[in-house]
């Protein structure tokens, strides 16, 4: 309400009194009886300020209206510093220009998108509409949780909406889509867009491809696990990461989280850091007198299970103790959809306790790890990453069927080189003659599917160079998107390496092979990381036959 308004310029109140105002600020006269800013302030909810630095005192911000905003704008010094504001009062919500303050003020945030949007709809001029959109967007991008790479970027631990995060940091990725996509939507509804015939996916996808963030294959899968909460154990949820990533987990809205690990320790964190979605969810502390009888339970389980491999019913008992042995324990007897583990315990310490436990998948013999590289050119699937440290022959078969099913369960097509350092027979011993005689059997059993090796890894990325040398090879001029590595020295060092110098990002590893879905990401893992494998065991859980090989 335009009475509501007071407008200061250099000189003072923009009022009646004045003989000096221009046109500009006749509109903006005011009717009350005043004269000064201090006088202005008196009362004020909000000072807007586009103006000189030192202009406002603390005198003024204690004079404003309970739980006043105070934006204080002018660059490189505000009207009043960041620090002595916030001395002022402690109800104060407080914004600047400056990137050394919380909630800055910046038009980063704003004037590229709002180009993009009107640019790639082509409309005839950038009208209220469309400003608002922007406005509205960045309004309700605020209260939505912060993506981790965010917090990382300004060094905090938890970001949220509140006295000190009113306004989406300049470096969220989500800016692109969403002001671009309202400020589109806004043209084409307000009748000044010439193109009015979008397919937002198609858009959203193009827009996040310009920054590099393309990446429909994740993408499918945070929407398909959407489709159907499962219950997921988080083990080792007595550590910040895991419990950000349950708490996504659960906002995003495929996930139920049980949360494993130190009782205390989990509550302490929840109230520190405020994860409001968590404080009702289920603890589990495997420690507790209240877990005795299915202490008991379990250990008399895996003794039955074990007993004739060196097992006493004491050590079964005292493995129960462990996250991992109690996680698999409720897996196994369908307290959960899934697990989430290995956040603080080497990988191989964590895969033994759910080999002992859980059973593989029917048709199944042996386990296998994959990571998926998100590259520029799309997804790489490499297997064995994580599992099998020299694959023998039917190691090597499993590997690539389990593999493939996965893949396709992904919506895409295997194409599948098996890797060695020799082409094709030009070595008769070692891993190459294993991946040799593995391609064999796939070839005799499996016809249909897309395989062939031993090859080295050039000619596999290589279409050109293979088609010249190996006219013969059955994946003729195809770009292949799956490599099966001979030993996981290679699997590892390779996915390593492509992380670190290709710049691709890593998703995994996905464990497969097994009853039940779970999985063990690395020792220290992101925020990001656990909630991608949470996304891709929801998945799993929800498809229980996508695990056995057909």
């Amino acid at each position: 309400k335009k009475e509501n308004i007071v407008m200061c310029d250099s000189k003072g109140v923009i009022n009646s009194k004045r003989k000096d105002i221009n046109i500009y600020k006749k509109d903006f006269i005011t009717k009350r009886n005043i004269d000064t800013l201090e006088q202005a302030m008196k009362g004020a909810d909000l000072f807007y300020g586009l103006s000189a630095k030192d202009i406002v005192s603390q005198a003024m911000i204690k004079s404003m209206a309970k739980n006043p905003v105070v934006f204080a704008m002018a660059n490189p010094d505000p009207e009043i510093s960041y620090e002595d504001a916030v001395a002022s009062r402690e109800d104060i919500i407080m914004a600047t220009g400056r990137s050394d303050n919380p909630n800055q003020v910046n038009n980063v945030l704003g004037f590229p998108f709002i180009f993009r949007g009107a640019l790639d709809v082509k409309a005839k001029t950038i009208n209220d509409e469309m400003k608002l959109a922007a406005v509205y967007a960045l309004a309700e991008l605020a209260r939505e949780d912060v993506p981790e790479e965010v917090n990382n970027a300004y060094q905090q631990k938890h970001l949220m909406f509140g006295r000190e995060y009113i306004i989406p940091k300049p470096f969220d990725p989500r800016l692109i889509t969403r002001v671009s996509m309202a400020v589109a939507k806004a043209a084409i509804k307000s009748g000044v867009a010439e193109i009015t015939d979008i397919d937002w996916e198609v858009y959203e996808e193009k827009l996040l491809s310009r920054v590099g963030r393309s990446n429909k294959l994740v993408r499918k899968i945070h929407t398909q696990a959407k489709q159907n909460r499962q219950k997921v154990i988080f083990g080792d949820a007595d550590n910040y990461n895991v419990l950000r990533a349950a708490q996504i987990s659960q906002t995003n809205g495929y996930a139920e989280p049980i949360l494993l690990g130190d009782k205390n320790k989990i509550k302490e964190i929840i109230k520190e850091f405020e994860l409001e979605d968590l404080y009702n969810a289920e603890i589990v502390d495997p420690h507790s007198p209240e877990e005795k009888l299915r202490r008991k339970r379990n250990a008399e389980y895996l003794f039955e299970k074990r007993k004739r491999k060196g097992l006493t019913y004491q050590e079964a008992l005292d493995k129960m103790n462990g996250k991992n042995y109690f996680g698999a324990m409720m897996i196994e007897h369908g307290e959960a959809d899934a697990f989430i583990t290995g956040y603080s315990t080497k990988y191989s310490y964590a895969l033994r306790p759910i080999v002992e436990v859980v059973s593989c998948a029917q048709k199944i013999k042996h386990l296998a790890g994959m990571y998926i590289m998100m590259t520029k050119k799309g997804p790489l699937f490499f297997a064995d990453t994580t599992v099998n440290r020299m694959s023998d022959t039917d190691t090597l078969v499993d590997t690539t069927l389990l593999t493939a099913q996965n893949i396709k369960n992904m919506g895409y097509e295997p194409k599948i080189a098996m890797v060695s350092f020799s082409n094709f027979g030009t070595t008769r011993s070692g891993s190459p003659e294993r991946v040799r005689a593995a391609v064999e059997i796939l070839h005799q059993k499996h016809p249909d599917l897309i395989v062939d090796g031993e090859m080295q890894v050039n000619f596999a990325l290589n279409p050109t160079l293979r088609n010249k040398k190996f006219p013969f090879s059955k994946l003729q001029d195809k770009d292949i998107n799956t490599i099966i590595f001979p030993n996981l020295s290679s699997g590892n060092i390779a996915y390593k390496m492509m992380q670190t110098i290709g710049g691709a990002e890593a998703l995994g590893p996905v464990l497969m092979g097994l009853n039940r879905p779970i999985h063990i990401v690395q020792l220290e893992s992101s925020v990001r990381e656990i909630v991608n494998m949470t996304a891709i065991a929801v998945v799993n859980a929800q498809n229980p036959g996508a695990r056995y090989l057909i």
